[in-house]
């Protein structure tokens, strides 16, 4: 299966590309379902395709024209992961991607791929707290230096403002990336994508391209494509809603191809690919992504309005409850197409009161990560974000009363009762 139907010229929607892009049986001995490729080595051909394929693989030479890139090594490529960049890739309207280990893994070989000494990255907060601990203490070691806005209305005139104060200092352009995670973890605040490629673009000069990152774990790929609004790079946990049943640790990364060219490269030499058969797993939980997260995104609306409306709840993070007419209301409706499942709420009483309600739930399981089957909940101070001082978060507004609930599919009516009753120990 291509993208395009070969018989009426119409794109395949990614739900049905999820179910066969990259894929032909009659390579497998008429499989319907991908095996799974778990070698390390493939025989070639011969020993000119050897040649050719290592001198692609490592950017030596193109390959001859027409001649299709073959399988060497599974730090290199293996089948499984192919079928699962190439789905991920029509789910992003992206010219390629590829698989990692984990969430980390795709977000460190990037910035590691993208960024030289002496440049500057630019990003949103808050942002998952090993994104903000690779940006504040481990880039700068080596010499790239990282700035932080606010996420949300004023993040891509902060990021512009930021750069051009840089420029002026030193005489010629430092900002190399624009990296942006948005929905932003754990506040759900959103920060306009394209306004902040506006602003890539008009930094960028005739042999410098200022790149836009995104993360977008929370919301895609079902309800937010950051290409569609010109990221140049999409990046995710892949752990999260993509493998979906909280049995994998992996990453993604999508983007045009020329980029992601040089992130493969990365990839290969830093040794951070994901495995056969995590990539099994994913190829296996793609082809519900689409059923999984709107079921969530549904039971997730129902419970956010309880919480919205209960005595005990100060405030509640979520999509659908964004003023109406609001700046953040706007930009949800311009780039998102659903709200997705991730709800952050402060109760009254600070921690000990977050802490009562976190230990009341009996469905809700007190677990970090989100976008599994089951619903979770935590603690963003003092569990997911505890590397980012206390002071800091509290100026984002992630405060000691709020609690993240990762919404699954549970039956909507036990979640209600659920919900209600650890708030109960509220009153």
């Amino acid at each position: 299966m291509d993208r395009i139907s070969k018989k009426t010229g119409r794109s395949f929607h990614p739900e049905t590309l999820a179910l066969g892009l990259g894929y032909d049986p009659d390579r497998s001995e008429g499989a319907v379902k991908p095996p799974v490729f778990l070698t390390s080595t493939f025989q070639f051909k011969s020993s000119g395709d050897g040649k050719e394929f290592f001198q692609a693989a490592y950017g030596i030479k193109d390959l001859p024209k027409g001649k299709s890139m073959g399988l060497i090594y599974s730090r290199l490529n293996n089948p499984n992961l192919e079928i699962l960049e190439e789905r991920i890739a029509a789910w992003d309207h992206t010219d390629k991607a590829a698989a990692f280990a984990s969430g980390m893994a795709a977000i460190s070989t990037t910035m590691f791929s993208l960024l030289r000494p002496d440049d500057v990255v630019i990003s949103v907060r808050p942002v998952y707290g090993g994104t903000h601990y690779l940006l504040e203490n481990i880039l700068p070691d080596m010499g790239i230096d990282a700035k932080f806005v606010m996420a949300g209305d004023g993040a891509a005139s902060e990021m512009k403002k930021i750069a051009k104060s840089l420029e002026e200092e030193a005489g010629r352009p430092k900002v190399k990336v624009l990296y942006i995670e948005s929905p932003a973890n754990p506040n759900n605040i959103m920060t306009d994508i394209q306004a902040v490629v506006d602003v890539a673009k008009e930094l960028s000069t005739e042999d410098r391209e200022v790149l836009v990152v995104v993360d977008n774990t929370f919301l895609g790929p079902v309800f937010q494509r950051p290409s569609d609004n010109g990221a140049h790079v999409v990046i995710y946990s892949a752990t999260k809603f993509i493998g979906g049943h909280s049995d994998l640790v992996a990453g993604l990364v999508s983007g045009r191809g020329d980029i992601m060219e040089q992130v493969c490269l990365y990839r290969t030499i830093m040794g951070t690919m994901a495995d056969p058969f995590t990539a099994w797993m994913m190829t296996r939980s793609l082809e519900t992504v689409s059923v999984r997260m709107r079921r969530q995104a549904k039971n997730a609306t129902v419970l956010a309005g309880i919480l919205d409306s209960h005595p005990k709840v100060k405030q509640v993070f979520y999509p659908t409850l964004f003023p109406a007419g609001s700046r953040q209301e706007e930009i949800y409706k311009h780039q998102c197409t659903g709200p997705g499942s991730l709800i952050a709420f402060e109760v009254e009483g600070g921690e000990d009161a977050a802490f009562a309600v976190l230990d009341s739930f009996e469905i809700m399981r007190l677990a970090v990560s989100l976008g599994g089957t089951e619903s979770l909940v935590e603690h963003p101070m003092r569990m997911t974000h505890s590397d980012i001082p206390p002071e800091e978060l509290e100026e984002y507004g992630v405060s000691e009363g709020m609690i993240r609930m990762s919404v699954g599919i549970e039956h909507i009516n036990d979640l209600k009762r659920d919900l209600l009753q650890a708030l109960d120990v509220l009153s």
